[in-house]
């Protein structure tokens, strides 16, 4: 008896199957997802994975995250077509993309330059041309961008990061995982208000940290 045909169009569908299972239930994210090819953005060893629902390491100590962990913290950030996002992270690029077909414009930052340019690469690539890149620290977020309607923030922070918070719109939202590395994290929503921040936790979460200054190589 033949083994059943995995085509890819199945393995997108199990994904999505199981991230509705977990929780995740905005129809557009979820069509985000499906349509944003995320073997793209995999190392070349792991294209046969990419459609699993785990992290996978790219280059620079880095990993492109959970499919589930990419489709919580978007949902959390309850976007549409009309909202200017800052990305503070960029890694591989994929939230990214992700972010490119449910917002306004994408401004999206890394300290890493080598990883920033092969970012860029895909979104060209793909025809992605309402995403903005900038090679910085991401700790001091992208000033004269600001405000903006959302921010995502792709590495743990020792706490709110009071810069970004000031690049916030108020009644703007940010989704930050906050916390030691070596520590519990957890994923934060920040509701930014006319008199300061109303938080609530998500979930346990594991980031990479997020570090000062950026490196050229």
């Amino acid at each position: 008896m033949n083994e059943p045909v995995i085509t890819r169009e199945s393995k997108i569908a199990d994904l999505l199957q199981t991230l509705r299972h977990d929780g995740i239930h905005d129809e557009a994210v979820l069509r985000a997802l499906a349509e944003v090819p995320r073997e793209s953005f995999v190392a070349e060893p792991f294209v046969d994975r990419a459609w699993e629902n785990v992290a996978l390491p790219i280059s620079k100590g880095q990993t492109i995250s959970q499919p589930y962990i990419v489709a919580l913290m978007t949902q959390a950030l309850e976007l549409n077509d009309r909202m200017k996002v800052l990305e503070v992270g960029t890694g591989s690029g994929y939230q990214a993309a992700i972010l490119a077909k449910l917002a306004r414009r994408v401004y999206t930052l890394e300290r890493h330059k080598p990883l920033l340019r092969q970012a860029e690469e895909q979104f060209r690539a793909l025809g992605l041309h309402t995403i903005s890149t900038l090679h910085g620290d991401g700790g001091l977020g992208w000033k004269n961008q600001a405000p903006f309607d959302r921010i995502i923030v792709t590495a743990a922070a020792q706490d709110v990061p009071p810069v970004l918070v000031d690049q916030l719109a108020v009644g703007g939202i940010m989704v930050v995982p906050v916390g030691e590395v070596s520590h519990t994290q957890l994923l934060l929503r920040v509701l930014r208000t006319p008199s300061g921040v109303e938080v609530t936790e998500l979930m346990p979460v594991r980031f990479v940290p997020m570090l000062p200054g950026t490196e050229e190589f």
